[in-house]
């Protein structure tokens, strides 16, 4: 048997295939590419295929950052700048060889009408019709070396990005001041970039999941605050308004850090400002405070004890412990508690979607015991981490749950 380096194609042995296959010269080229199988003996098994869709195209051509990540119990993502894609194996249904520098038809022509430089015919069969009797003569064999054949490829689906590492890893180091920094294992801590190639998502979502989960820089780490800490930091910050006599919409950075200026570390004070303030529409370089992470914050305050509350008696005790200003709403229990009114007493009571099973399947368990009946608004905060850009909430309800219409809204309830 001959392998592929013993053996070299001549122009008479291909000008012998062309006569016992019967091809007419006139929708032949020039240059003939002989194909050449790769050496069995040759290792190829770190080149894979990637299905590519236009985004991550456009970021290789761009020279920007496209990296896979997952651990060893992990299924393995493809990041962008941007965004996450989920990576599954999938078989083709043909072989598919990898040809390096292999040329198109047109390419591989010297007659002005057959190859590119023609510019107005772009179809070889038109151009050989345009010919009228000239035939090109097959003179050059160039060699064509098979890099890999594949039988499988990478299929890359966008997926919403995966945050619980970040919450799993920043709770087991959470900042509760310089008092007790002796009690939290500083092997644990990581810096942005470490827990950035950690986390399996890209690096535009993970900013977006340091914002969500209201996690700070201090000292060169990212950290999670305790939630007593961080309840009494925003309620030092949110007492200035009042000492101040600002307006909701003019609150100064400089005057709160530095009014908290040896109480507070200033890192904490500017890392928490940036992450529950926003800018001033009316007041150019003066700032607002974020109602909904504020309410969200004290409700979780009240929510925390693991009890249930009577509707009315939680909407009052919330609004009491709120700054003037600030209403309580139920819409920014989003996530962390659920309005339950089914029951012969209408309730609230926590459950934050950070703490639930990551498991699909066993979510909906976990959500149906906590409540027996949902609307869409109620579980979508729940159930939106495991959607796609083709797959909404409405459709993965559809396949795991039941659904009925009560009084003209739709409720979803368990499938067993």
């Amino acid at each position: 048997m001959l392998f592929s380096q013993d053996y070299q194609r001549s122009v008479d042995d291909v000008q012998s295939i062309i006569q016992y296959a019967k091809l007419d010269h006139n929708n032949l080229t020039n240059t003939a590419q002989a194909i050449y199988y790769p050496d069995t003996d040759q290792d190829m098994s770190r080149l894979k295929l990637i299905e590519a869709d236009d985004h991550i195209l456009q970021q290789i051509k761009e020279g920007k950052s496209v990296s896979f990540k997952g651990a060893l119990n992990e299924k393995v993502v493809i990041c962008t700048e941007s965004r996450t894609y989920e990576v599954k194996e999938a078989e083709i249904s043909n072989s598919l060889l990898l040809v390096p520098h292999l040329k198109q038809a047109q390419a591989t022509s010297r007659s002005p009408i057959k190859s590119p430089k023609g510019g107005v015919n772009t179809s070889l069969d038109s151009s050989t019709e345009e010919m009228e009797g000239v035939v090109d003569s097959i003179d050059e064999v160039e060699r064509k070396d098979v890099v890999k054949i594949f039988h499988d490829y990478f299929e890359c689906r966008q997926v919403k990005p995966k945050y619980r590492k970040i919450i799993d890893l920043l709770r087991l180091t959470k900042y509760s001041g310089t008092e007790n920094e002796h009690l939290v294992e500083r092997s644990l801590l990581f810096r942005f970039n470490q827990l950035l190639d950690t986390v399996q998502c890209s690096k535009e979502e993970f900013q977006d999941g340091l914002r969500k989960y209201r996690a700070i820089e201090i000292e060169n780490r990212i950290r999670m605050l305790d939630s007593e800490y961080e309840y009494r930091i925003v309620t030092l910050m949110l007492a200035l308004i009042g000492e101040n006599s600002w307006n909701l919409d003019e609150i100064d950075k400089a005057s709160t850090v530095e009014s908290l200026d040896g109480i507070i570390p200033y890192e904490i004070v500017d890392g928490i400002f940036d992450v529950y303030t926003e800018k001033s529409e009316r007041v150019p370089g003066k700032f607002k405070y974020r109602e909904d992470l504020v309410c969200s914050l004290f409700a979780e305050k009240i929510l925390l004890q693991g009890l249930k509350f009577h509707i009315d008696d939680f909407l009052t005790t919330w609004q009491a412990t709120l700054p003037e200003g600030f209403h309580a709403d139920e819409k920014y229990l989003r996530g962390i508690g659920i309005v339950d009114r089914e029951g012969t007493v209408p309730c609230v009571k926590g459950l934050n979607e950070a703490d639930l099973p990551t498991n699909l399947l066993v979510r909906l368990v976990t959500l149906f015991r906590a409540k027996e009946r949902w609307n869409l608004e109620q579980i979508q905060p729940y159930i939106e981490c495991f959607t796609t850009p083709t797959l909404g909430v409405t459709a993965i309800l559809a396949k795991h749950t039941r659904s009925l219409v009560v009084n003209g809204v739709r409720i979803y309830v368990s499938k067993h």
